[in-house]
């Protein structure tokens, strides 16, 4: 929801994400690393996206590379959404959003991507934290999830 420009994210929901993430920071590189298998085992060809992954002969989960890069994105997801109420926006550097839209707008990632994405994230915090988890819990992170990828979508160049 907005209000004038501003996100409206109730402190219902803050407290959700807060308190999730408050237990899954310390796990922050393992449960990104599981974020992006589950999104490589859903969607297999966006391995192909990752030139760090495209010609390697290790397996994505062996790949020195992809744990350091998906606990950057992991950390990002849920410090913007513990950031989110406090702010009334999507809290990421600006500098970073315009890299990220022109990185995502570079190597083709549309909707579908996202919204593999979004799932896969909703499973990952939903494993990590299976006593916290409800349907609240659920909408409050899918709800900070959708801010940051408009967030980045609006800093995506059209490719045309």
């Amino acid at each position: 929801m907005e209000s004038e420009g501003k996100i409206v994210f109730t402190e219902e929901q803050e407290a959700l994400v807060l308190k999730s993430w408050s237990v899954m920071k310390k796990d922050s590189a393992e449960l990104g690393l599981k974020l992006f298998l589950k999104i490589f085992e859903i969607a297999p060809t966006a391995k192909k996206m990752f030139s760090f992954l495209r010609d390697s002969p290790v397996p994505a989960e062996q790949n020195p590379k992809l744990k350091p890069h998906a606990m950057s994105v992991f950390v990002m997801c849920c410090e913007s959404a513990a950031q989110l109420r406090k702010t009334g926006k999507v809290t990421v550097r600006e500098t970073t959003l315009k890299r990220l839209g022109a990185t995502h707008s570079k190597y083709g990632v549309v909707d579908e991507h996202f919204d593999v994405t979004k799932y896969a994230l909703l499973e990952t915090i939903k494993e990590a934290v299976p006593e916290m988890w409800s349907p609240e819990m659920k909408a409050a992170w899918g709800q900070a999830y959708d801010h940051l990828v408009a967030a980045i979508k609006a800093e995506m160049k059209p490719s045309n």
